[in-house]
């Protein structure tokens, strides 16, 4: 379950496997990518909670205008009817949860509406809310948000700062403190010079919360890039086929994509260590690989030794090649021979 206070300090990121509606409206496809996301990782599958009357005014659905590529130019279909086909009812929400829970892995979901906040919170008791980037301004459904007390995850695409601290400010002013601010770029997909994933950092130390990174560029590079900046949360796109007809297939982790995100994630922040110079090799090891002042050639005994007679050779057991000093100058009490180790003894 999706915890705020490891989010303050994470040992490795939150992997929220979006499954939106991929699942195009189909609840035997919708399970099976549940599976699929637990068996490569992911601690948690997101779905979104719409429906036709709570997404699009009359307006768009009487231009029937499609954003998405897969569906432009298309007359088998209008808009209207697809947003009906892909939306889940809350009957379909509960038989997700339950699924969800069952299988062993998180549910979450983004709702569009009041009604549908009240369906996530007082009646599958999600472990946080998540908040689109389109509903950043929407102070009205943000307070409403804030005052059922739980997290709140916020995507920040198509938002300016100013939009960000006016959001930031209506939870607080509304009693929530418990806020994962994310770094988003709402295009599908994004050039990567306007990935910017130093936002991540930038944002953290904006507004002094945890931050994250929800993805909409192709493949798994850039949610693996990210966890270089400590995100306690990435979220991308699922899908079990990126050629499958649907809204943001192509822009989905398909499951090898999703694993690697995953291990990565598992590892990256262990590998990233500390910001304290720590030398880890063991002396044997530190032997083997350094150096030691050698006889460039014969020295013989009593003959006092000049720059010209030493070379630098491994393994480190005898001088370090730094006292290199300390050596030229003083009389050889033996023979040395060729390429021998000098030791101090030796004069």
């Amino acid at each position: 379950m999706f915890d705020y206070e490891k989010a303050k300090n994470p040992s490795r990121p939150y992997i929220i496997a979006e499954i939106g509606s991929n699942h195009n409206g189909d609840m035997e496809l919708a399970k099976k990518m549940i599976d699929s996301a637990k068996e490569c990782g992911a601690d948690c599958v997101k779905f979104q909670s719409w429906s036709k009357d709570t997404i699009f005014s009359k307006k768009v659905y009487d231009e029937n205008h499609f954003l998405a590529d897969d569906y432009r130019n298309r007359t088998d279909y209008t808009l209207e009817e697809i947003v009906d086909e892909y939306s889940i009812d809350a009957k379909d929400h509960i038989e997700l949860k339950k699924y969800c829970d069952h299988v062993g892995i998180d549910f979450a979901s983004t709702p569009f509406s009041k009604r549908e906040v009240d369906l996530l919170v007082d009646e599958l008791n999600v472990s946080f809310v998540k908040v689109a980037s389109m509903d950043i301004s929407n102070e009205p459904l943000l307070s409403y948000i804030a005052k059922k007390g739980k997290p709140v995850i916020i995507s920040t695409g198509l938002s300016r700062m100013s939009d960000i601290c006016r959001a930031i400010e209506c939870f607080e002013d509304n009693g929530c403190t418990q806020i994962v601010i994310l770094h988003c770029v709402s295009i599908y997909p994004p050039d990567d010079s306007q990935v910017n994933l130093n936002n991540i950092d930038m944002l953290r130390e904006c507004f002094g919360y945890p931050t994250g990174y929800s993805d909409h560029t192709l493949g798994a590079v850039a949610p693996i890039i990210s966890l270089a900046k400590y995100p306690c949360v990435i979220e991308k796109h699922f899908t079990l086929d990126k050629n499958m007809e649907g809204w943001d297939h192509k822009v989905s982790a398909d499951p090898q994509d999703l694993k690697q995100i995953v291990e990565a994630a598992h590892s990256a922040f262990t590998m990233l260590g500390s910001h304290r110079k720590v030398r880890n090799e063991n002396e044997e090891r530190r032997n083997a690989f350094c150096r030691s002042i050698v006889a460039a050639k014969p020295i013989s005994q009593g003959q006092v030794i000049t720059e010209e007679d030493i070379d630098f050779k491994r393994p480190g057991t005898g001088i370090s090649p730094r006292d290199w000093r300390f050596v030229v100058g003083k009389t050889a009490n033996r023979h040395l021979s060729y390429d021998e180790i000098i030791q101090m003894e030796d004069f």
